[in-house]
């Protein structure tokens, strides 16, 4: 039996950003909130990719900021579908920070997104199984089960 559906690599989106001034705060270290901003496109990016149109965001997991980025770093964000439902999109956000001048990479944000696929009414709409392909794909595959139950809870 042949399973349909779209590879994750369909969905995987890249961007780096270099962090500005406008973007920091006092100590010169990037905002949060701007950076959850580019978790929230990003996510969308992916989604819109895998779904082939509009979605919207139905939730953020939890965020964690595990370092800092500060002006004159490079942000670099990754992004793709890990797992689906009839309508819902899981997507992974993972932002690393590099300094230019070291070329150090450091991991600062992980999150998981809900979105959903909406069509022009703005109402939810189907969307294609996701089919994981590399070892890290199926552990993010497998693991989105319990994710989803805890999002529920």
């Amino acid at each position: 039996m042949r399973v349909t559906g779209k590879p994750v690599k369909h969905s995987r989106t890249v961007q780096t950003r270099l962090v500005l001034p406008p973007d920091t705060n006092h100590l010169n270290t990037i905002f949060g909130g701007k950076v959850l901003a580019y978790i929230d496109e990003m996510a969308a990016l992916s989604a819109m990719k895998h779904a082939g149109g509009v979605v919207v965001t139905a939730s953020i997991d939890s965020v964690h900021f595990r370092s800092s980025a500060k002006v004159g770093d490079l942000l670099t964000l990754e992004s793709f579908v890990t797992y689906t439902g009839k309508t819902s999109m899981e997507v992974y956000v993972k932002v690393e920070v590099e300094h230019v001048a070291t070329g150090e990479r450091t991991l600062t944000t992980e999150s998981f997104l809900t979105m959903v696929a909406v069509n022009a009414n703005g109402e939810p709409r189907s969307v294609e199984p996701v089919l994981p392909e590399s070892e890290d794909e199926i552990r993010l595959f497998e693991s989105a089960r319990v994710r989803r139950l805890q999002r529920n809870s």
